[in-house]
């Protein structure tokens, strides 16, 4: 591990650009504390900057075209680029073959030392590329010998170790949310993801380190935490039974919750077959926890799961979102689902239609499926025409549209309370059931003396989608939920 100490490199200016998910953005302010204390001085334009850092996004095809693109722009400044992040891991050599406008392609591997390295990219050193390798050799098979593995890999996200009562992060921007990382890695083999290919096997951050950051984050002026991993219901299971065990997550959110100056804690990535009922009720009846489930369902055809390698059936998935309302009947529910998979057919489609309609998420996300390198699906028979899963996505995304602005519209004349995250003459923020950027927001009417990061007592009014029309109420009145 590196030394927290400035190296040559001081009154370097370099800037960190992120595409991909919040767990990326973790990373890239990972990267920033690091480069800060290795005296490079972080710009806030490319333009004016000696490198660029592009931390790249590799999961699936449009996002490596948005890295590339990225990648490229960045090379017109003239500035020195470096491409890192999970299309670097992912691809290293290749994509530096391919991408002779990048200075370097570097790996995880290069995260402790990374100053140093762009001190010696900016000197015309030239540093080998990233060589990928499969990161689940890294750690061992034994889940509860990882934490002490993990100390000696580089796993994005988990440097804290070593540097005392120091954060070795620095934030990007200052919007009132922040993500905040409790894991990395996964275990699970689901057959169209690679994933775990280049981010690792499953391996949890301790509940100490993690509060201490959040802590840090409260005083940064963050109000919402936002955790985030690859599997944020495996959390805690590589811990044995220290720190709680299975019950890690259910024991971490409390703590968490009485943070100085965080005012809600949110969950993302729930795996519905690990989702158990301690769980369940923690996120839905703990103070400031939001009651908000992001549970990765994927499909709900019993055939199509199974050769995803994944469990569950629409029936059980509806009884979890049952056990979910009994606690807080306005919980929100959201979820990815994938449509046209090998094999799929029209009878499957019909069954996920059932269970969408049946469910009545406040948001869903709707792929259509394509081969991923490397992955057991890439080899499946069954593959359908292109316009067939096209037609598939137009269908089911035609039906989550119509559904998600009906279970916005039963909202109406309930309380919420939001975030507000852009002020002006209509402020714009976030309820509980709502995650930043995927899930709508609220517009918030004869609000215009409200400040970003206030959180403000609202009523619905009104919606637009999925998004509410919201106006604040005189909380000095009071209001019942």
């Amino acid at each position: 591990m590196s030394s927290p100490t400035a190296d040559s490199s001081r009154g370097r200016r370099v800037a960190l650009l992120t595409l991909g998910c919040a767990r990326n953005e973790v990373d890239s302010e990972e990267l920033a504390g690091r480069l800060a204390a290795g005296g490079w001085e972080l710009a806030g334009e490319p333009e004016s900057s000696d490198v660029i850092v592009v931390n790249t996004c590799g999961f699936v095809e449009s996002a490596k075209k948005d890295s590339v693109d990225t990648l490229l722009a960045a090379a017109d400044t003239g500035a020195k680029v470096v491409a890192v992040g999970c299309m670097a891991e992912r691809y290293g050599e290749e994509l530096a073959e391919n991408l002779p406008e990048a200075d370097a392609v570097l790996g995880f591997d290069h995260y402790p030392d990374l100053a140093e390295r762009l001190g010696d990219i900016v000197s015309g050193h030239k540093i080998a590329s990233h060589a990928p390798a499969d990161r689940r050799t890294l750690l061992p098979i034994s889940p509860v010998q990882r934490p002490a593995a993990a100390e000696e890999v580089a796993v994005p996200g988990h440097a804290q170790a070593g540097w005392g009562p120091r954060v070795l992060r620095t934030r990007l921007d200052d919007a009132p949310v922040a993500a905040l990382k409790i894991a990395s890695g996964c275990d699970r083999r689901c057959s169209f993801c690679a994933i775990p290919s280049f981010r690792g096997s499953f391996v949890s951050r301790q509940p100490d380190e993690i509060v201490a950051e959040a802590a840090w984050l409260g005083r940064e002026g963050v109000k919402e935490l936002f955790l985030v991993s690859e599997n944020s219901t495996s959390y805690g299971k590589d811990f044995g039974r220290a720190n709680g065990g299975g019950r890690a997550l259910e024991l971490l959110l409390p703590r968490l919750a009485e943070v100085d100056g965080v005012e809600r804690v949110r969950v993302s990535y729930l795996q519905p077959a690990e989702t158990r009922p301690g769980l369940v009720k923690a996120i839905a009846t703990t103070p400031g926890v939001a009651a908000y489930f992001d549970l990765s369902f994927q499909h709900s055809s019993e055939t199509v799961l199974r050769r995803m390698r994944r469990f569950g059936s629409t029936e059980s998935f509806l009884a979890l979102i049952d056990q979910i309302r009994e606690y807080a009947p306005a919980a929100g529910i959201r979820t990815n689902v994938i449509v046209g998979f090998p094999g799929e057919t029209e009878a499957d489609v019909d069954e996920l239609a059932r269970f969408l309609t049946a469910a009545r998420m406040d948001a869903v996300g709707v792929f259509g499926y394509s081969d991923e390198d490397g992955t057991e699906a890439e080899t499946f028979d069954g593959k359908l025409d292109a316009d067939v899963i096209a037609e598939r996505v137009g269908r089911i995304s035609g039906l989550v549209e119509e559904l998600t602005a009906q279970r916005a519209e039963e909202r109406v004349g309930e309380f919420v309370d939001v975030l507000v995250e852009e002020a002006g003459d209509e402020p714009t923020g976030r309820a509980e059931h709502q995650a930043p950027e995927v899930d709508g927001e609220c517009v918030l009417l004869d609000a215009a003396e409200a400040k970003v990061g206030e959180i403000i007592r609202c009523r619905v009014v009104d919606t637009a989608g999925v998004d509410l029309v919201v106006r604040p109420i005189d909380t000095a009145a009071g209001a019942d939920r």
